[in-house]
């Protein structure tokens, strides 16, 4: 998953007449935002022509509101032109957006936050009307750019809401695998109810520790590599640099090690290599690029 999915909006597209964003004045800004935001949570985004960060974060925001198709609608107003508003609601520097909703002011941020981070904010706000399953895609897309802290809260709040999610429990806890806590993160996993600890979330995210722990032993890839090169016949040599190139992100190198190993001698180790390869496909998830090259290019092994 890209860090640019989007948030589906469920709230369905705008009527015909409405504009999901557009520019206010303090004229209408009861009407644009304030009465607005009691059909749909409204953003406002206050901003000046001079402002830089606002040319850096206005287009990330309209693009996040489209993807919304709906859901929320943002609100422009030119501190410059329209001071009155954003004096009276204490906005002392920019950009700062506030979000309405049900005509009250309910959150806001300052500064141009990264997307990952607006997306979560929005899937925050607009809540039961984007969903779970948008919010656990937000957050996996904020998880996947590097947002952690970002990721970790919009799983956090899915799960006090249900605590029978498995897609933000096990979510949560590559969270803490990603910050190398492996105990918080087996923790975690010993959350899953017995009837759903084999569901696919959460096999791929004990799939994840399990590959985290084995990368602790992993080494240097160089070194690894070296070794490789020197023993091109010995497995376990290859074997240590899938596991060094994984742990390192690459995982078409890593694939590459293990699926040499299974061609050149399946049954080594017992399977090792090909159930090796299953972890890695376990913990990358099903929909990852590497993992259906990956099956595809096992298949093509074992049943040649």
């Amino acid at each position: 998953m890209s860090m640019e999915t989007p948030i589906l909006g469920g709230g369905g597209e705008d009527a015909p007449g409405t504009e999901a964003i557009k520019n206010t004045t303090t004229q209408d800004f009861m009407r644009d935002v304030v009465e607005a935001s009691r059909e749909r949570p409204v953003l406002v985004d206050f901003w000046a022509p001079w402002c830089g960060p606002c040319k850096q974060l206005t287009p990330v925001l309209e693009k996040v509101v489209r993807a919304a198709k709906g859901a929320v609608h943002l609100v422009k107003m030119n501190i410059d032109d329209h001071p009155e508003v954003p004096g009276q609601m204490g906005v002392q520097s920019i950009p700062a957006v506030f979000a309405f909703k049900d005509g009250q002011p309910v959150d806001g941020f300052m500064g141009a936050l990264p997307e990952s981070q607006i997306n979560a904010f929005i899937a925050r706000l607009v809540g039961e009307t984007v969903g779970a399953a948008a919010e656990v895609e937000t957050a996996e897309a904020a998880l996947e750019a590097g947002d952690v802290n970002a990721a970790a809260q919009v799983f956090g709040e899915i799960l006090q809401g249900d605590p029978e999610n498995m897609d933000a429990l096990g979510g949560l806890t590559k969270c803490y695998i990603k910050t190398r806590d492996l105990d918080r993160a087996e923790q975690t996993l010993a959350l899953a109810p017995p009837a759903k600890a084999d569901s696919a979330p959460i096999a791929g995210a004990r799939a994840a520790l399990g590959l985290a722990r084995k990368s602790d032993d992993a080494g240097d890839v160089e070194a690894a590599r070296a070794k490789a090169d020197e023993n091109p016949n010995d497995p376990q040599a290859r074997f240590d640099l899938a596991l060094a190139l994984n742990a390192s992100g690459d995982r078409d190198g890593a694939l590459e090690a293990l699926l040499t190993i299974v061609a050149k001698n399946r049954t080594w180790n017992d399977d090792a290599a090909r159930k090796q390869l299953v972890q890695f496909f376990e913990a990358w998830g099903s929909t990852d690029p590497a993992t259906v090259s990956g099956r595809q290019k096992l298949s093509s092994l074992l049943f040649a």
